[in-house]
Formats: structure tokens, sequence, C-alpha cells
């Protein structure tokens, strides 16, 4: 079993998913209450991997240039069962690495959705703005807000991407989005070899 630290429920389903896809099983899910909380408990995760293995799972956003000086500066020294990955930028970046499924997904032609989703600096308002040229009316009332409510994203865009990403004959291909991109690519890696120790 391989337990979990993430930011909030997108970042848990995906987290369950590619530990799922690397053949473990997922232990507890701790977190969900953001990137500030997440980041001030990581040295206690970091601790508690004597026990089982972790992953932690955050975004990049704008907080650096690239994940290693990230990643130094809030766990300096990574622990032998710990798995600390960052999203690049954020984990929609993820999501739209499987650029086919999630056309298809959001109804929107292929060549909307962009070939390099880690060079975005904004990937979840990107995905919003892909959602508002859907051709589902339901898909566009979901994920994109209303212009007078202040919001980011839609009243059910959590639900629409947790749906996306939880689906195994339509949704989200982990291993073809890892083709380009790296950060998803090395997190793989890395959730691979957890399983492997503990098997």
């Amino acid at each position: 079993m391989i337990s979990a630290a993430v930011e909030g429920v997108i970042d848990e389903a995906v987290v369950r998913r590619l530990i799922a896809h690397v053949g473990a099983g997922a232990g507890s899910i701790y977190g969900r209450n953001g990137k500030p909380r997440l980041l001030s408990n990581i040295k206690g995760y970091n601790e508690a991997v004597r026990h089982s293995p972790w992953i932690v799972l955050v975004d990049l956003d704008r907080d650096a240039e690239c994940a290693p000086p990230f990643c130094s500066e809030w766990l300096p020294s990574v622990a032998p069962l710990m798995c600390f990955r960052i999203a690049v930028r954020e984990v929609e970046a993820w999501l739209m690495a499987d650029r086919e499924r999630l056309a298809d997904f959001l109804r929107i032609p292929v060549t909307m959705v962009p070939l390099q989703a880690e060079a975005i600096v904004d990937p979840k308002q990107t995905l919003v703005n892909m959602a508002r040229k859907s051709r589902i009316r339901a898909i566009r009332q979901d994920m994109v807000p209303r212009a007078e409510s202040g919001r980011q994203v839609g009243p059910a865009y959590p639900s629409r991407l947790i749906e996306f990403i939880e689906n195994r004959q339509a949704g989200w291909r982990p291993d073809v989005a890892a083709e380009s991109s790296s950060s998803l690519n090395r997190c793989l890696q890395c959730l691979r070899r957890l399983a492997k120790r503990r098997t």
C-alpha cells in the first residue's frame, strides 16, 4: 500500500489512478486542504515512510522556474520510500498531455489541446478555456465559471475532471500522457520503484 498527501480532490483522483496504474494499492490519502498546509506537513510525511511508502504530489505553479529548486527548498533530504513529485505547472497539465482522450471528453477538436502542456503558465485556465468551446452545453455549464461568480472554475469542474481521470475505458491514459509530460513520467518511474520494493 502506498499512502499519499495531496493538495485537493483532483490531485487525489490522479494519485489513486497512478498508484493503481503501477499495480499497487492506495493507502490513506492525506491533505486536500491546499498547498500551504500540505507543504507545512511535508517533513512529517517524510518521517512516516519508516512505516510505509508515500507519494506527496504538489503543483509547481509559479513558485519556481523548474521543479528541482522547489524540491530542494521544501524537502532537501528525501527518505528512500518517499516519492515527492511536482506537477509542472499544475496537475491539469498531466491531464492535457493525453490530448486525444481529453479532446474526446470535452468534445472539442484535438488541435485545440496544446502540444506542450508543461510549457503552459496557467494550465487550469487553459483547460477552462477549452471547455468553453465544448459542443456539449453541460460541460460548459459545469466547467466554465459564470462571469458574475468571480470564480476561476465552474461549479462542477472538479467532478468533471475526476470523471475523466477515473474512466478506464475512454478517459485519461497515464502512459500516453507521460510520453509528452516529463514530470508525469518521473512520477510514474518513482511509483514503479516503490511498487517493486513492496512486492
